[in-house]
C-alpha cells in the first residue's frame, strides 16, 4: 500500500488535481475564524462619512471588505453586537470604531423633522412668469422670473432623536465565495428597454445606470443585460441590502442633473445638454495641458465637448460675467467653481476657464485631470474621470424609458435558511452517495478516491466561481448538485469498465478507461449543447445554473476525472 501511495503523488495526473485544489483553496480564502462586521455602504455626508470612512469599491471581493472589529472598545462580532452598540450612541459624542484598516472617530448627529404649525409666515419665493415683450417689432412670450412675497405655514424643526451614522453592515464573511441575492438577500429587478437598443445604446445605458446607484453609495450590486430565446431585451439589476421600495425608487427617477455657479444653475441634463462628446476627435487627455511631472507624481488632464441651449448659454454668460479671473499653475480661471449636482448631490467640482467669461457660446469644453504615480497611471486615471463625468453629464435622466418587468425582493434570514438547508441536504447526499457505492463494489478502495474526486470538484469549482466573481444563488447551487451529480455517474462508468470488462481485456487498463472516456466525452459535449441555450433564457435568470454547470463539468472532465481514473488504475491493479 505505501508504494501504491507514493505511485500515486508521483502520477502527473494527481498533480494536476493537487494543483488546482491548493489554487482554489488560495482564491476562496477561507477563514471561519473571522469575526466582526463588513462594511457593505457608507451613506453619503452621513457622521461615518464625514470621519474619513467611504464605501468598497463596486465588486470588491468579500475577504477584501473593511471588517469592524470594535466599537468604544466593545468587541463586535455580529450585526446585532454592532447594532446594540449603535443604538448606546449619544448625540454629538464620539464614537470609536475600530477595523482591520484603523480608528475612526465617528459623532452622531442630531436628526430633525419638519412639523407644520398653525401659525402662518410671510416668506419671499422665486415664481417664472410668461410674458410678451416687444422684439423687432414683434411680441414674443418670454419667461422671466419674479420675486413674491407669499403667507405660507410656519414649519418648525422638532428633534426626533440621534440621525442614521450611515453604515450598512453584514456578518464579515469568511471566505472569497460570493453569496446571491438568494443567500443574503436585497433586491432583483428585471427592466424592459422600451425600444429596442444597439450595442452601443445598451452600453450607455449600463454605464448612466452605473453611475446613478453608485452615487447612492450602493456597493453590491450588479447590473448586466439579460435576453431570452424570443429576442427580449433586458436589463438585471441585483442590489444586496436594498428593499424593494429603495430599488423601485432609484430606478422609477427620472432624477436631475445641474450644474451651478455661484449657487445659480447654469444648466441642467436632458433639459440643457444637448450633445455630450465621447469619440475621440472631441474628447480624450488634453493635447495642449498634456501630462506633467509634480515631482511626487504625474498629473494628465482631459477635456470633451458639450454642446447646450441658447438659453442655458445665456444663463452661464449672465452668472460668468461678473466672476473675477484668477492665474493658478500657469492657467487662468473664474472665481467660482462649477459644482455638478445629481438628484441634489454634489458629485464634482470643476474649474472654470477665464475665456468663459460672459460667455454665450453654446459649444463649451469641460474639462479635468486625474493623477498618478507614473505618467501612465494618471493617464489612466485621467480617462476613468472623464468618462464617469460623461456619464454625469447625461444621467439628470435614464437615456431610454425602462419598464419594470419584474420585481423579486428577498429576506436575508430566508437566505441564511436556505443556505442551512442546502448544507445539511449535501451532506445527506454525499453520505446516501457513498453508501450506495459502498453497497455496489464493497471496496473501499473506490469509495475513498470516489468521495475525495466530488470534495474536489466542488472544491475547485467554489475557486473558480470566487476568482471570476460569480454570484453563488439558488441556481448556482443546482447547477453545482448537476456537476457533481455528473462526477458520480462519470465515475461510476470508469470503474465499472475497470472491473468489469471484457475478459479478453482484463489486464488492459489503460484501454478499458480509454472507452470510459470516450462516453464522457460524449455525454459532456451533449451537457455544454443543453446549458448554452439557457445562459440566454428567462431574461438572464437561469445564467447562473448554466455558467457554473458548464464550469463544473469542465472541471471533471478535464482535471478530476482522470486524476480519479489514475486513482483506481493504481490502486485496484493487482
Amino acid at each position: 500500500m505505501k508504494q501504491r501511495m507514493g505511485m500515486l503523488f508521483k502520477n502527473l495526473r494527481v498533480i494536476v488535481l493537487i494543483i488546482f485544489l491548493l489554487l482554489a483553496f488560495a482564491s476562496i480564502r477561507p477563514n471561519p475564524l473571522q469575526e466582526g462586521v463588513a462594511i457593505r455602504t457608507i451613506l453619503s455626508n452621513s457622521s461615518a462619512n464625514l470621519a474619513g470612512m467611504q464605501s468598497p469599491k463596486p465588486n470588491l471581493p468579500p475577504m477584501s471588505r473593511e471588517v469592524i472589529t470594535s466599537i468604544n472598545n466593545k468587541d463586535i462580532t455580529s450585526v446585532a453586537d454592532f447594532e446594540d452598540a449603535v443604538s448606546s450612541a449619544r448625540i454629538n459624542t464620539s464614537m470609536q470604531i475600530r477595523t482591520d484598516r484603523g480608528l475612526y472617530r465617528v459623532v452622531p448627529k442630531e436628526a430633525f423633522e419638519q412639523i407644520e404649525t398653525n401659525e402662518t409666515e410671510f416668506v419671499q419665493v422665486e415664481v417664472i412668469r410668461e410674458i410678451f415683450e416687444n422684439q423687432n417689432g414683434t411680441m414674443v412670450p418670454v419667461n422671466k422670473t419674479f420675486n413674491e412675497t407669499r403667507e405660507v405655514a410656519k414649519v418648525i424643526d422638532v428633534s426626533i432623536g440621534i440621525a442614521d451614522i450611515g453604515l450598512r453592515v453584514y456578518d464579515a464573511p469568511l471566505s472569497n465565495i460570493r453569496k446571491g441575492l438568494d443567500l443574503q438577500g436585497g433586491t432583483r429587478v428585471v427592466l424592459q428597454p422600451e425600444k429596442k437598443l444597439n450595442a452601443d445604446d445598451m452600453d450607455n445605458l449600463l454605464a448612466v445606470m452605473k453611475e446613478r446607484l453608485n452615487v447612492y453609495g450602493l456597493s453590491d450590486l450588479v447590473i448586466r443585460e439579460a435576453g431570452d430565446l424570443s429576442g427580449g431585451q433586458f436589463v438585471l439589476v441585483e442590489i444586496a441590502g436594498a428593499t424593494e421600495e429603495e430599488v423601485k425608487t432609484l430606478l422609477a427617477q427620472q432624477g436631475k442633473f445641474e450644474a451651478t455657479v455661484s449657487g445659480q444653475t447654469v444648466f441642467s441634463g436632458g433639459e440643457d445638454i444637448t450633445f455630450v462628446c465621447r469619440s475621440p476627435d472631441c474628447s480624450g487627455l488634453d493635447p495642449s495641458g498634456g501630462c506633467q511631472d509634480l515631482g511626487e507624481g504625474w498629473v494628465c488632464r482631459f477635456r470633451f465637448a458639450i454642446s447646450m441651449t441658447p438659453e442655458a448659454a445665456q444663463r452661464q454668460a449672465d452668472v460668468t460675467s461678473d466672476l473675477e479671473v484668477i492665474t493658478e499653475n500657469g492657467f487662468q480661471y473664474l472665481s467660482e467653481d462649477i459644482v455638478l449636482y445629481l438628484d441634489d448631490r454634489e458629485v464634482d467640482r470643476l474649474r472654470i476657464g477665464a475665456e468663459l467669461k460672459g460667455s454665450k457660446d453654446t459649444g463649451i469644453q469641460i474639462s479635468g485631470s486625474g493623477v498618478g504615480v507614473t505618467q501612465q497611471e494618471a493617464a489612466v486615471t485621467s480617462l476613468q474621470n472623464m468618462k464617469r463625468l460623461q456619464t454625469i453629464m447625461i444621467t439628470g435622466s435614464l437615456p431610454y424609458k425602462l419598464d419594470i418587468v419584474k420585481v423579486d425582493s428577498l429576506s436575508p434570514l430566508l437566505g441564511q435558511e436556505l443556505l442551512h438547508n442546502a448544507l445539511f441536504i449535501g451532506l445527506i447526499a454525499i453520505l446516501v452517495v457513498g453508501l450506495c457505492i459502498f453497497i455496489r463494489y464493497r471496496k473501499i478502495q473506490v469509495i475513498i478516491p470516489l468521495l475525495i474526486t466530488s470534495f474536489s470538484e466542488l472544491v475547485i469549482l467554489m475557486g473558480v466561481a470566487s476568482l471570476i466573481g460569480w454570484n453563488i444563488d439558488l441556481a448556482a447551487i443546482a447547477g453545482i448538485i448537476i456537476a457533481i451529480g455528473t462526477g458520480v455517474d462519470h465515475q461510476i462508468l470508469i470503474t465499472d469498465e475497470t472491473l468489469h470488462g471484457k475478459i479478453s481485456q482484463i489486464f488492459n487498463w489503460r484501454q478499458r478507461i480509454k472507452g470510459a472516456f470516450f462516453i464522457i466525452m460524449g455525454a459532456y459535449l451533449t451537457t455544454l449543447a443543453a446549458m448554452f441555450p439557457l445562459v440566454f433564457a428567462g431574461a438572464g435568470l437561469l445564467k447562473g445554473f448554466a455558467i457554473i454547470t458548464m464550469i463544473g463539468v469542465s472541471i471533471g472532465v478535464f482535471i478530476t476525472r482522470p486524476a480519479y481514473a489514475a486513482m483506481i488504475e493504481i490502486l485496484l491493479k493487482e
